[in-house]
């Protein structure tokens, strides 16, 4: 996109914006921003796969992006070459930001998915937050999922937590103890409350045997938590199909490595 006037556009919060709207920052109901992003906040893939079944349950659609420019070494996450009816383009890695609405709640939904960047975390979460403001976002959820030493065999086990002490009541979570390294999802999240709004982080623990592929039992069990914290009801059975799979697979590994 290109700017006639050769300056930067500027978001509410006064830094120069990288988000770029496809429409005009529609009239939400009370909406409530779930964030998750693929790579080190996200094993298993559970977060960002929960995020696409809520995309899908709110038949949300993208109403604006976050150019990749800034926050992103394209050495690490490189951009894709895709060849189309014979016309070449380059696809690069980008930050969507999604809104449906939750027909069985009376909140509406706000999305924010993609790839944890590499570069300004800080300046990055600013662009969330004027994305909230816009929106007129009332809470702020973020999901993520880590590897744990967890059975498969069991049910996943999902931590919440917040500092608010309305949610902490509300959704009954406790406090944040973790200390260590963190990723966007913690520093996003600690933005957030920052800035005032109310934020909830839940997360799920992934066997950390298996740690390379998708784990469809924790993201349903994410997905299940955080319809519950929105206040919606969500179908999930591809979910469930894969998740008894995703056992009777890893059953049979464990299985044979106990053989050998």
């Amino acid at each position: 996109m290109h700017h006639e006037t050769g300056h930067e556009p500027v978001d509410p919060l006064g830094t120069a914006s990288d988000v770029v709207w496809s429409t005009e920052p529609p009239r939400l109901r009370r909406p409530v921003l779930v964030a998750a992003f693929e790579g080190w906040n996200d094993a298993g893939d559970a977060a960002t796969i929960a995020a696409r079944h809520l995309i899908d349950r709110a038949e949300a659609v993208t109403i604006a992006e976050i150019d990749a420019e800034h926050y992103h070494d394209f050495s690490v996450t490189r951009p894709l070459m895709r060849l189309v009816d014979g016309e070449r383009s380059i696809v690069w890695p980008v930050t969507r930001i999604l809104a449906g609405r939750l027909d069985d709640t009376d909140r509406d939904l706000v999305v924010v998915t993609g790839i944890e960047p590499q570069l300004r975390w800080k300046r990055f979460c600013r662009q969330v937050l004027s994305v909230a403001e816009a929106l007129g976002v009332a809470r702020v959820i973020t999901l993520g999922a880590l590897l744990a030493d967890v059975p498969h065999s069991r049910p996943v086990d999902v931590s919440g937590t917040t500092d608010d002490d309305e949610l902490r009541a509300e959704l009954d979570l406790t406090p944040s103890t973790y200390e260590g390294p963190t990723g966007i999802v913690g520093v996003l999240t600690a933005a957030c409350r920052d800035a005032g709004l109310p934020t909830a982080s839940f997360w799920a623990a992934v066997p950390g045997y298996v740690p390379g592929a998708p784990s469809p039992k924790a993201a349903l069990a994410l997905l299940e938590r955080v319809a519950r914290a929105i206040g919606t009801r969500v179908s999930a059975p591809d979910l469930e199909i894969a998740s008894g799979v995703y056992e009777r697979q890893i059953d049979e590994l464990v299985a044979e490595d106990d053989d050998t």
